[in-house]
């Protein structure tokens, strides 16, 4: 899927960006409806990684959505949907990335959505419904952001540089958990954010919003679209060391290319 699209590409580009509007549309219809709807949540691995029935009603329409466009395609989700793919491609869905940003009414949230072609991720979207913001990137082809060509910032100095990050779901239990690497970040570039949801922060590295992220312990769908976003903007991704990396990493860097030595160095001397 690289050169110009053809018309199944096309149609699958739209396909992905309407699947993920129409999902956020839904987030958007809960999130301001929370003062009178009562949502369930429960926890999953740890009482501070939860879910809730809004992300399972929003999977699962996602996936009908999916399934209706692309009934040969596979889908593997964060809450659990999976179907097998009988033609090559893979269909990456978080149905809500920001989970405890949503239920606290904290408006930083979003839909991510990736699909992946024989091994490799073709088309990127998330989709922020309160700001009505959707970033999308095709393999090949550019990031873009309602429409508009994004590119990553130019901030040459991590001195300069404005970083995000998150922490793992078990930062309680866990040695590797982060810390260590804010604070040494903290010491050394100009200021460091932690917003609640891994596939925005890659958008805004790749729309110059922030110029660098990192972050561990990560899952395929937190950061599938992203990456790609992140790459076709212009900007560079790899592990703490400079390794090339896929969606199965965990471990990930992202920024702008010109901080990426400065990152890494850091990152080394939390090792």
């Amino acid at each position: 899927m690289i050169g110009k699209p053809n018309s199944f590409e096309k149609r699958l580009a739209k396909d992905a960006c309407r699947i993920a509007m129409e999902g956020g549309s839904l987030l958007k219809k809960f999130h301001e409806s929370r003062s009178r709807t009562h949502f369930c949540i429960t926890s999953k691995m740890s009482s501070i990684d939860l879910v809730t029935d809004v992300d399972r009603k929003a999977e699962k329409a996602i996936k009908e959505l999916i399934e209706a466009a692309h009934p040969d395609h596979g889908i593997i989700s964060e809450e659990g949907s999976s179907k097998k793919s009988s033609c090559g491609y893979v269909w990456y869905v978080d149905p809500l990335d920001g989970t405890t940003n949503f239920i606290h009414g904290y408006p930083h949230f979003s839909v991510s959505i990736a699909v992946e072609y024989e091994g490799e991720i073709a088309i990127g979207c998330v989709y922020d419904p309160l700001r009505d913001e959707l970033f999308f990137a095709q393999k090949g082809m550019g990031a873009r952001l309602n429409g508009r060509r994004i590119q990553v910032s130019r901030s040459s100095v991590l001195d300069e540089s404005l970083l995000v990050t998150g922490f793992p779901y078990d930062i309680r239990s866990a040695p590797e958990n982060n810390i260590t690497h804010w604070n040494n970040f903290l010491m050394k570039a100009r200021a460091v954010r932690r917003d609640g949801s891994a596939a925005l922060d890659l958008c805004y590295v790749a729309a110059g919003r922030l110029d660098g992220f990192w972050e561990i312990k990560l899952k395929p769908w937190d950061i599938a679209a992203g990456l790609l976003m992140v790459s076709e903007a212009g900007g560079k991704t790899g592990d703490f060391h400079g390794n090339r990396i896929g969606i199965f990493a965990g471990e990930v860097l992202a920024d702008n290319g010109h901080i990426h030595k400065e990152m890494i160095d850091v990152l080394k001397k939390g090792s």
